[in-house]
């Protein structure tokens, strides 16, 4: 029965694990993604006042550039995203190492 109860245990670290992958992953894919879907929706939005993709996105690129260059210069802000992933990333792995101490009251 010991092992069955230490055998669920480490399912449960693994699941615990794989959310908190999959959490952070998306955490920083985001930040990375959001740029890249400024561009599209202000080329969108060039082409419904008329403005064909191409020239949408020669004028989208630039200006979502600008807009991070604005983000990037502002004190602190880049910091504090970055770290706010940092501990995401270490509250996980402290919540899969805490089933350690579980695992090994049940041995």
């Amino acid at each position: 029965m010991k092992n069955l109860n230490v055998a669920l245990v480490r399912l449960v670290q693994f699941v615990v694990f794989v959310l908190f992958t999959f959490i952070v992953l998306v955490y920083f894919g985001t930040m990375i993604l959001l740029p890249l879907d400024i561009v599209v929706l202000i080329t969108k939005l060039l082409g419904v006042l008329g403005i064909g993709s191409l020239f949408g996105a020669v004028v989208a690129v630039p200006l979502v550039a600008y807009l991070g260059k604005i983000v990037y210069s502002t004190p602190g802000l880049i910091k504090l995203v970055v770290d706010n992933g940092i501990e995401l990333a270490n509250a996980g792995k402290q919540r899969v190492e805490a089933f350690n101490d579980i695992a090994a009251a049940v041995k």
